[in-house]
């Protein structure tokens, strides 16, 4: 697994949405998303929604994932 992979995963699944993804060792990695669709709602369940983005590959090929979700006011970027 690649950290490209995965940002194209979240940003298809999460239309609208930036992902600045990290990760050397293709197992580990971080990520910042930034999205509309996370207003008004609790970081768990933004978390969930990029989760759902990656399916099975959580906890496979992807072993662990470090977020950052974002609305684009909270980033200080304008939509």
């Amino acid at each position: 697994m690649d950290a490209e992979t995965i940002r194209k995963l979240i940003e298809s699944g999460l239309p609208g949405a930036r992902a600045d993804v990290q990760g050397d060792d293709g197992v580990h990695f971080e990520a910042t998303v930034v999205s509309d669709a996370f207003r008004g709602k609790l970081p768990l369940a933004r978390h969930r929604m990029v989760y759902a983005t990656l399916g099975e590959l959580m906890g496979g090929a992807i072993h662990a994932l470090q977020l950052k979700t974002v609305t684009p006011d909270e980033a200080g970027t304008a939509r």
